[in-house]
Parts: C-alpha cells; sequence; structure tokens
C-alpha cells in the first residue's frame, strides 16, 4: 500500500467510538518470532559466526535494517546488508511455508472483527513478500489493507505506518486500537497517537498511560477494544 502520511498535527480525536483496529503479525497473530531468530541463528552459523541468546531481545520486532545491520556489526561477518536481507528472507519463507502456527485467540479476534466489519489492517515490519505469504493462512478478506515494512520511508518505532493504516482506513489515529508483541511495535503506535493492546511474546513489557497489557489474545475481543475508547471520555 502506498499513500501520503499525514501530518501530525492532524491527529485529532472524534468522538469516542472505536474507528478501526490495527494489528501487528508477527508474534501477535502468527507465532513467527522464534522462526526469525532460528533463521538468523542459522545463516549466520553458516557464516561461521554463533549468535548470543541475549541479542535475540535487542533484534525483536525491529525492521530487518536493523536487526540484521546490528547482527552484522555484533559478529563482523562478512556479509552485506542486502546479501543477509535477502537471505533471511528465504529462509523465513522456508519456514512459514512449513508451517505458519497462528498464536491463541487470533483466528477467533479476527472473525469476530470481520462479522461486526469492524475495519481492520495488518502493519507489519516484515517486507512485502512475507506479508502477502502469510496472508494466505490469515485470510486477505479479514483486512481493508496492510501495510508493509519496504512500504515506508520509516518504519517501526517510528509511527509512519499506524498513521498510514488509519490514513487508509479513513480512522483518526486516537480512534484506533492497536495490538502489539514488542516494544518497539508499541512505541511506533504510541507515537502515532493510538491505544495500544501490549502482547508479550519474547520481552516483558510494562503497562503505562495508554497502554495496556494482556498476557494472550484469548483476552482480547471486540467489547474489550470498545472499552479501550470508552476509557478515553
Amino acid at each position: 500500500m502506498t499513500s501520503t502520511v499525514p501530518a501530525l498535527g492532524t491527529r485529532t480525536a472524534e468522538g469516542s467510538t472505536l474507528q478501526a483496529v490495527l494489528l501487528d503479525m508477527d508474534g501477535t497473530l502468527v507465532d513467527t518470532e522464534g522462526f526469525w531468530w532460528d533463521v538468523e541463528v542459522e545463516v549466520f552459523a553458516a557464516l561461521g559466526h554463533p549468535l548470543d541468546d541475549s541479542w535475540r531481545h535487542v533484534v525483536v520486532g525491529g525492521p530487518m535494517t536493523r536487526s540484521a545491520g546490528f547482527l552484522i556489526e555484533a559478529t563482523g561477518a562478512d556479509i552485506t546488508l542486502a546479501e543477509l536481507t535477502v537471505l533471511l528472507n528465504e529462509g523465513f519463507e522456508d519456514r512459514i511455508g512449513r508451517t505458519l502456527p497462528l498464536m491463541p485467540g487470533a483466528a477467533r479476534l479476527l472473525a469476530e472483527l470481520h462479522e461486526q466489519a469492524v475495519p481492520t489492517a495488518l502493519v507489519s515490519a516484515s517486507h512485502r513478500r512475507i506479508i502477502d505469504r502469510v496472508l494466505t493462512v490469515l485470510g486477505p478478506h479479514h483486512f481493508a489493507l496492510s501495510v508493509a515494512g519496504d512500504e515506508v520511508s520509516r518504519t517501526k518505532p517510528f509511527p509512519d505506518p499506524y498513521l498510514l493504516a488509519a490514513a487508509g482506513l479513513g480512522a483518526a489515529p486516537a480512534r484506533c486500537a492497536v495490538v502489539e508483541d514488542t516494544s518497539t511495535g508499541v512505541a511506533a503506535a504510541e507515537a502515532a497517537g493510538c491505544r495500544v493492546v501490549a502482547v508479550p511474546s519474547v520481552a516483558p513489557i510494562a503497562p503505562a498511560e495508554g497502554r495496556t497489557v494482556v498476557t494472550s489474545l484469548e483476552e482480547v475481543d471486540l467489547a474489550f477494544l470498545r472499552g479501550l475508547m470508552t476509557e478515553m471520555r
């Protein structure tokens, strides 16, 4: 999807109703955060560089350019960012081609939003080629639009992807509920002015003003998301 990101000054609240739901993908709807790390470990092992498990929390949830760049610098591997990006995407595509488990509660939440005609967008730092593969499992009919990390000049943790998704749905960011699993995604959604539900997958996320933390998507339904807007009155 391509569009113009609205100026931050245009982010105004209109009423107190839920206008749209914006959903992250990896680790939120599909249980793939571990896939990315496994692929990174395999690729760097082939290059002769073991990865420190503590780095997993550094690279989770961010854009590939940041994650891959960090790993190249940390290991000193003799590979360019462009070359590594290709290897990581290919390895990930191979993994999801074999299995793609949904997070608990994801199918039920998507079905409810669709049945109730709630405008819904998929907003991910993953590249378009990856998103399109995952959409075949999630069901493209569940989303009015999707925003990929390689379709914006600044992806998460910047607000651009969420501002773009809200604009595409004709919704005020302040009236959008975002569901995210990483601190990077939460930062992006909050910078856009959205209400955030955090469902931590790899690293913990602390509650904060305007942010609700739950342990599973099984705790999230349409009534729950509408309640977030009611709290703003």
